[in-house]
Order: structure tokens, then C-alpha cells, then sequence
């Protein structure tokens, strides 16, 4: 087994797609772990916010959170219904785009982007931060910790869609399982002692009051506790990776994503207040997260401790999964109509693709690097792209039920506007709220996505108009073409070389580019005694060798210039430029050769025009001399 395939799993037949894709169960964690996960950090920055109030913010969060838990529960039924009517996936981008317009849909897809590369970085760091707040003695790793999480997340995604639904089961259900049970226990006691229980540990004491409450702060406390909800357009674009019937199983999925994250964040709400439970500042040496003063208040600091906080770990660390199951598909999606490469549409090994996969990736090593790991720093920049593509969705969905009509689309008008008006109002709350704390580097970057995709579509269409030939093909004369043989010398690789350009011409011309004459002498002759006489004996063509003197160490332009020479001489005639390339054994060993010659090969592709087409003639370096193995 080779290591690619110990690492990444063996290629798989586009015939396997059907049974490589997601049930309900392996949904939930490929498609929910950035929802399910919120309910870690998505309180937390509400509360984060209200430290000023002190105790006082308790009376506050609660409500907040309530308006958050109502927003998500519209958002649950209008993306129901954009499931149901845009059974293809791609969610915003693609219900904007056939409502709103391409703009529309390109501005969905660019916050769609920017949201994805966010939640893994997010994610990821908020995981590192939970384990720091366990293990404190890591808090110098939190970078290095944060790189090594990403890597094995990109990993276990490029293996398969299936691989990745199946690798993050445990985790996710330990970690519903563990924290629906402090939630039971916590509601209990307190229930039991008259919502006063007395918490096993106790928690940090809570400053006093440090400022009045004001309706800005109630604001930002809200903008910053909306990261709770930014992973519910995962499900509606991701319904192509569910099995058959997808529909129906990525609607349940749906309702078993939010129905869960409703619980988690209500019951998080009612305990905090009822064991006084408040943020720690996250640069304090005695910071603990909210979830770990909540277990310990539950249930104290034993066993369960452990577990619970370690499957909270895991499931922030790897709710990164969402990014990259959604990402490639939407990357997928601007791919196929042109906004993005080619290349994004194409399925690798593992029937996912790859390449959206490694540049998501290579985003959020950047951003991690640059914000170094810390979730305070990234959180201003997140929600915004979320709550940007939830409204463009639903007022997509408006347009579409008031195009389409039909039985109850005036229910459904009503639920995705309801839906569209309530986003709206988040979006512009979480603006004005989050826009000087890093917010507007968002603002920034959508734009220029929107730019950068205008661009690439138009580079498309202006490539598509010009190679357009609609006629039949041109039955004309071809003649052979006059052949370039660059050599550095006499050897086995110039032999295979000299063999190949006779077998497909009879007017070859050498070429050796010295900066000594004396040493180009040496090689003229040499040439004449080992190929053009023993060519001439077997009554083949002669290849002559042309030396040029060099005298500034040049080598790419005098082959260029004798190239265009001869371009300029036959200017009805195709000149094929020969280049000998040796093929090394192994992968580390390609930065010692053939560097010349790629450069040499990049420069007559852009600068020698195009009659001139540029052949490689490989001789592969092996023990037994011939070519690699094909299997």
C-alpha cells in the first residue's frame, strides 16, 4: 500500500457515490457540528459582552438568548422550505441566483465563502481554547495546537465524504448526549431548590457593576451571541451528500440539528442564571468557559467532568467539518458556472473535491496564523457572511413563491419573509455592532469576492468566444513540422530525444547554447562523429548542430531568439520545440533537475507565439532503464 493511499484511503469508482454518501446519523455530524458546537461559544460572547453589568448581565442573557432561539426556530422552517424547493443544494447562492439575479447570488456565495473559512477557524480555536481552559499549562500551544487540529480535519475530509460523517460520530453524540444530561441535572436541582441550587463547585465570583445598561450593549451582547445560529445553511447546502431519498433525510437532519441547538442554548440560558454563572475575561490566567463553570456547578469536577469537557473539546476542535463539507460543494457550484476555476468541480480520489478542500484549508492556516488561534479575535469577524446569505436566501425564496405560486405559497411567502425580515434586521444590528471590531474587514471582502468571481466569468466567456468553431474541421494539407532540438550535450537522454524528432520530421536542428567557445568546439565535434555521421551512414536525415555563443550566461533567450528566428522564416509552418526532461525515481529529487527547462518551456508558451508548440521527451531515471510502474 502506498503512503497516499494509507493516508488518504484507496481511490474510489464514480459508481461508489451513491454508497459513499450520508445517512441521517452520519448527517448529523458531517453537516451540524458548527450549529451543535455554537452552543459552546455562542452564549459565551453574548455574555463576554455583559461583563461590564457584572451579576446584572445574568438578568439579560436569558432574554437575549430566547430572541436568538426564536430567530433560529424561522430560519428552521423557511430553510425546510428552500430544501424542498432547491433539491440540487447550493442554498443562498443558488436561491439567489435564480430569484435575485447573478449579483445577488455571487454576493450569497462570497459571504457563504468568507462564513465557511470563519467556522473552521472558529471552530478550531475555540476548541483550543476549551482544552486551555482544562489544561492551562498548554496556553503557549495555542497555535501550534490549532494547526495540528486543521491538518488532521483536512486529512480525514480528503478521505470521503462517508469517512468524515463516520470519524466524527462518537464525538458528536458524546457530546449531545453528555451536555443534554448536565442540562437534565442542572434543571432538576434547580427546580428542587426553588430555582436557588447550590452548585458542587463554585464558580467565579462575579464582578460588580461596572456600567449602566444601555441598548447598545444589549445590541452587541445579541450581535455577538448570533454566531450561535451560523451553521444552519449547512444542511440545505449540502442535500447531494445524503443518500437517496436526500430530500427527506436532509430535512430531518435539519430538524434533528436545530431541535437539539434550541435545548443546548435555552438550557444553557436558564442555568446560567439560576447558578450565577457569568464570562471570564478570556486573557485572565483564571479563565474558564462558560461550559466548564456550568459542568463543574452540575456535577462537580469528577469523572463526567472530564468526559463532558472533552467531547466539548472535540466537537468545537472538529465542527470544522462543516466549513469543508460545504465549502468544495459551493466552490462546486461557482466552479460549474464559471465564477471559479474548473478545477474546483472536479471530484478527486475520494469522489470529494479536493481542491476546495485544500485551499479552505490554506485560508485558515492564514487566518489562525495571523489572529494567532485566539476565538476573541475572530469572533467580531464572524455573522456577518451568515446572516448576509440567510437574507438573500429568504427574500430569494419570497420572489420564488410569488413567482411560482401554487397550493399554500402564501403561507410559505409569509414564513421565508418573515424569515428574510428578521435576518435582515440581524445583519444590520450585527454591522453597526461589530463593524469597528473587525467587522468591516468582512465588509471589505465580500465586494472583492464578488470582483475576483465578475472577473474570472469574464475571463471565461471571452476565452469560450474566441476558440468558438462551429464549422466542420478544415480538410487541408498538413505538412511535418520543423523540429528544435535543444541539447546540453551527448547522452542517452539527447539520443531519445534526436530518435523522436526524426520519427516525426525530416528537418531537425540542433542547438547548444555555450558561454566558452572552446567548450561549444568540443561538442560540435562530438556531435558529428556520434549522430550526424552514423545518421548519415543509415541513410537518415541529417541533424546538424547549430553552437551559440553566450557571452552573458544567458540560455532561455538565444533559444528563444533562433525559435522566432525560424518562426519568422516559415511563418506558414508549425515549429516543434523539443525538450529532454529526465524523470527522477523519486518526488525529492525533482528540485535537482529540469528546472532550466521548465523555465525554458514557460517562456515559449507565452512568448514564441502560436505556431510554435513546445514537446517534452521524458527519459525516466530508473534501475532497470525503463519507464515507471503503471499500476
Amino acid at each position: 500500500m502506498s503512503l497516499s493511499d494509507w493516508i488518504l484511503g484507496k481511490p474510489l469508482a464514480t459508481r461508489e457515490a451513491e454508497e459513499n454518501k450520508a445517512t441521517v446519523w452520519t448527517g448529523i455530524p458531517m453537516l451540524g457540528l458548527d450549529a451543535l458546537s455554537s452552543a459552546a461559544y455562542g452564549p459565551e460572547a453574548a455574555l463576554t459582552i455583559l461583563l461590564p453589568l457584572g451579576a446584572m448581565g445574568l438578568t439579560y442573557a436569558a432574554p437575549i438568548l430566547g430572541i436568538i432561539v426564536a430567530l433560529l426556530t424561522v430560519l428552521y422552517f423557511s430553510y425546510r422550505q428552500t430544501i424542498h424547493a432547491y433539491p440540487s443544494g447550493g442554498g443562498s447562492y443558488t436561491v439567489a441566483s435564480a430569484n435575485l439575479g447573478s449579483t445577488a447570488g455571487l454576493f450569497a456565495a462570497a459571504a457563504l465563502m468568507i462564513d465557511y473559512v470563519l467556522t473552521v477557524a472558529v471552530g478550531i480555536s475555540a476548541g483550543v481554547g476549551a482544552l486551555v481552559s482544562a489544561v492551562p499549562q498548554l496556553h503557549s500551544q495555542i497555535l501550534p495546537l490549532c494547526l495540528a487540529i486543521l491538518a488532521l480535519v483536512t486529512v480525514v475530509n480528503l478521505r470521503g465524504v462517508r469517512e468524515s460523517g463516520s470519524a466524527f460520530l462518537l464525538p458528536t453524540y458524546l457530546f449531545v448526549l453528555t451536555m443534554l444530561a448536565v442540562i437534565a441535572m442542572g434543571v432538576y436541582k434547580s427546580l428542587a431548590a426553588g430555582g436557588h441550587p447550590v452548585p458542587m463547585e463554585l464558580p467565579p465570583a462575579l464582578p460588580l457593576s461596572a456600567a449602566a445598561v444601555s441598548p447598545w450593549l444589549l445590541l452587541r451582547s445579541f450581535a455577538s451571541g448570533c454566531t450561535a445560529m451560523t451553521g444552519v445553511e449547512a444542511v440545505s447546502n449540502g442535500i447531494q451528500a445524503f443518500k437517496e431519498p436526500r430530500l427527506v433525510r436532509a430535512q430531518q437532519t435539519l430538524t434533528a440539528i436545530v431541535v437539539i441547538l434550541a435545548i443546548l442554548l435555552l438550557g444553557i440560558a436558564y442555568l446560567c442564571k439560576a447558578y450565577n454563572l457569568g464570562a471570564v475575561d478570556p486573557d485572565s490566567s483564571k479563565y474558564q468557559s462558560i461550559i466548564s463553570q456550568l459542568v463543574a456547578a452540575v456535577a462537580g469536577r469528577g469523572t463526567f467532568y472530564y468526559v463532558t469537557l472533552f467531547s466539548v473539546i472535540a466537537v468545537l476542535a472538529l465542527s470544522a467539518n462543516t466549513g469543508f463539507a460545504d465549502f468544495p460543494r459551493l466552490c462546486e457550484k461557482l466552479a460549474a458556472d464559471e465564477y471559479l476555476p474548473h478545477f474546483f468541480a472536479t471530484r478527486g480520489r475520494r469522489l470529494v473535491y479536493s481542491s476546495g478542500i485544500m485551499i479552505l484549508a490554506a485560508l485558515c492556516a492564514i487566518l489562525l496564523a495571523v489572529f494567532g488561534g485566539i476565538t476573541d479575535r475572530l469572533i467580531p469577524l464572524f455573522a456577518v457572511g451568515a446572516f448576509l446569505a440567510f437574507t438573500l436566501s429568504q427574500a430569494g425564496m419570497v420572489a420564488h413563491w410569488r413567482r411560482k405560486r401554487g397550493k399554500g405559497w402564501k403561507i410559505s411567502l409569509a414564513v421565508n419573509g418573515l424569515g428574510a425580515l428578521s435576518t435582515a434586521c440581524a445583519l444590520v444590528v450585527i454591522l453597526f455592532a461589530k463593524l469597528l471590531e473587525g467587522a468591516w474587514i468582512v465588509v471589505v471582502l465580500i465586494p472583492a469576492f464578488v470582483t475576483l468571481f465578475a472577473m474570472i466569468r469574464r475571463h471565461y466567456v471571452w476565452v469560450n468566444r474566441r476558440i468558438a468553431h462551429p464549422r466542420p474541421i478544415r480538410t487541408i494539407d498538413t505538412r511535418e513540422p520543423l523540429v528544435i532540438l535543444p541539447v546540453k550535450g551527448w547522452n542517452i537522454i539527447s539520443e531519445a530525444a534526436v530518435q523522436f524528432a526524426l520519427s516525426i520530421s525530416k528537418e531537425v536542428f540542433a542547438i547548444h547554447v555555450t558561454q566558452e567557445e572552446e567548450h561549444g568546439e568540443s561538442i560540435k565535434r562530438e556531435w558529428h562523429r556520434r549522430v550526424e555521421e552514423p545518421l548519415v551512414k543509415a541513410g537518415k536525415p541529417r541533424v546538424a548542430l547549430d553552437v551559440i555563443h553566450s557571452p552573458y550566461r544567458r540560455l532561455t533567450m538565444p533559444i528563444l531568439a533562433e525559435v522566432c528566428k525560424l518562426r519568422d522564416q516559415y511563418p506558414d509552418r508549425t515549429i516543434a520545440v523539443i525538450i529532454p526532461e529526465l524523470v527522477e525515481q523519486k518526488w525529492y529529487q525533482y528540485p535537482l533537475h529540469n528546472q532550466r527547462a521548465n523555465f525554458l518551456k514557460a517562456v515559449l508558451l507565452f512568448r514564441a507565439g502560436r505556431n510554435v508548440v513546445v514537446i517534452n521527451v521524458p527519459w525516466y531515471l530508473t534501475e532497470r532503464g525503463g519507464g515507471p510502474d503503471c499500476d
